[in-house]
């Protein structure tokens, strides 16, 4: 395994990240140990979860997959993991998350001692925004609608919240999720005018269908020291090629969960559909292909692989070794320019 520095916080973390968002829904727990074990064993140490999961959120549901890393993580030296977690923003689609959740100081209070007691662990090693308290874009949203009377919480109360969390110990660092390149430069002034503690990363999207994390935040992290940990890297699986011509494997996600649709357009299927070929040609994975292209960029400090398979499990982490021929990156940026950011 490799390992980065995460952002500014001088914690060395895998550039693994094993995600969680599939325990409760499409894993049991049992599944979920095996996976821990089998990740801790390839050399991951970071760990990263949130309230909200599993995903697609439902009130029944909501909290189980923290549970499940903590009947596991109470077993472990918690001192060799990074654990991370995120406080859920707003959204009609959560009403069972504290009567509607916000990322106001009293919802984050509430929020991290919940996840702390299913964690069964006294402090997070890193939590997150998971998405902004604004009128802004995320979850693949284009345009920009101004809403005048958007109900808002201001970024301070929610920056002040997590540095009291820090202060407390509950929690080591805080990042930012589903951000913008306003609100990261927001908080970063916001923290020095304020004397607060600093974000260390940001958890956005970052595959070959989507890598608008380009356009401003790749800066921003660079020069900030601010670490990307990339999610959906493999775009729900879409990526792999599994659901190209029509398939729809049993227990895939895409066949699961139509609502699911960001990866299914027409331009994406043709940019998979090109990705997926040039992997055959020279004879890569088309996971590890694409894993790969994430791993390999400088701003990432982890990628975050999801699995509901020990095989896809596998596969994902062994991504790490894979390293691109000069030949496949200018083949993936031949595709780039021919379908950019058709996902985003």
């Amino acid at each position: 395994m490799k390992f980065n520095k995460l952002g500014n916080s001088g914690v060395d973390v895998s550039a693994i990240c094993l995600g969680t968002m599939t325990w409760g829904e499409q894993n049991t727990q049992v599944q979920a140990h095996e996976q821990l074990d089998f990740a801790v064993n390839a050399g991951i140490n970071f760990i990263d979860t949130a309230e909200m999961y599993p995903v697609p959120p439902k009130a029944e549901t909501q909290g189980l997959t923290e549970q499940y890393l903590g009947t596991w993580l109470a077993k472990q030296s918690r001192d060799k993991l990074v654990i991370a977690s995120k406080v859920a923003g707003p959204g009609d689609w959560l009403s069972h998350i504290r009567g509607g959740s916000r990322l106001n100081s009293a919802h984050i209070d509430q929020a991290i001692d919940s996840s702390l007691q299913r964690l069964q662990t006294d402090y997070l090693d890193l939590y997150q925004l998971h998405w902004p308290d604004r009128n802004t874009n995320f979850f693949g949203q284009l345009g920009y609608t101004v809403n005048e009377q958007e109900l808002q919480t201001p970024l301070l109360e929610s920056i002040q919240a997590m540095d009291n969390l820090v202060k407390a110990g509950k929690i080591r660092h805080w990042g930012l999720s589903n951000e913008t390149p306003w609100g990261v430069m927001k908080a970063l002034m916001l923290c020095e005018q304020h004397n607060l503690v600093k974000p260390v990363s940001i958890q956005n999207p970052y595959n070959l269908l989507n890598r608008s994390f380009e356009v401003g935040l790749a800066e921003i992290s660079h020069r900030e020291n601010i670490g990307l940990l990339a999610y959906s890297p493999l775009a729900f699986g879409a990526l792999t090629g599994k659901y190209l011509h029509g398939a729809k494997p049993a227990n895939g996600r895409l066949t699961l969960f139509e609502r699911f649709a960001r990866y299914n357009n027409a331009q994406a299927v043709a940019a998979i559909e090109a990705y997926v070929a040039v992997a055959q040609e020279y004879r890569l994975s088309p996971a590890q292909m694409c894993l790969a292209f994430v791993n390999a960029q400088s701003f990432v400090h982890s990628n975050i692989i999801g699995a509901t398979s020990m095989e896809q499990l596998s596969e994902n982490i062994s991504s790490v070794n894979t390293v691109l021929s000069s030949e496949v990156v200018e083949a993936i940026a031949q595709i780039h320019i021919q379908h950019p950011n058709p996902a985003p």
